[in-house]
């Protein structure tokens, strides 16, 4: 991957852990070596991106070159906290790419139009996730150019 991937901060909102655990395992299958930080609510992603609560400084709480937000989390969802990032200008800069099990239209309509870069289905199994994920990796970190946040 070029020198852009090696500076290159993922944050992950999803609050079960064996989505996260698959998602980190998948991303190193398919060589996706970047950082990944992990939130779970929309709340924590919140204090994560705004340096409150127990996030107090970028040193522990990187801003993210990218976001992988699930929809449904407890205390504020990902459809609040994606227009809550768009309400800020210095975060709305960071793609936003819905990683869930819904794939209700609804859905994905709502997270376009509310801001979301990107809206992947989770598949169904191990190979499918890594797949995804290696094209995700792919797209944002070798033929896109992210801004500096």
């Amino acid at each position: 991957m070029r020198d852009q991937a090696k500076r290159v901060t993922i944050l992950m909102a999803d609050d079960d852990d064996e989505d996260y655990m698959l998602t980190a395992d998948a991303l190193r299958e398919a060589l996706v070596a970047n950082p990944l930080y992990r939130v779970k609510d929309g709340e924590e992603l919140m204090e994560y991106l705004l340096l409150q609560g127990r996030y107090s400084s970028r040193a522990e709480a990187p801003l993210p070159s990218l976001i992988l937000l699930d929809l449904n989390m407890p205390k504020k969802d990902g459809r609040e906290a994606l227009k809550e990032i768009e309400a800020h200008a210095h975060l709305r800069q960071i793609p936003v790419v819905v990683l869930t099990s819904s794939d209700a239209k609804e859905d994905v309509a709502q997270c376009y139009a509310i801001g979301a870069n990107s809206y992947i289905k989770k598949p169904v199994n191990f190979d499918g996730l890594v797949k995804a994920l290696r094209a995700l990796g792919q797209y944002w970190f070798e033929i896109v150019e992210l801004p500096d946040v």
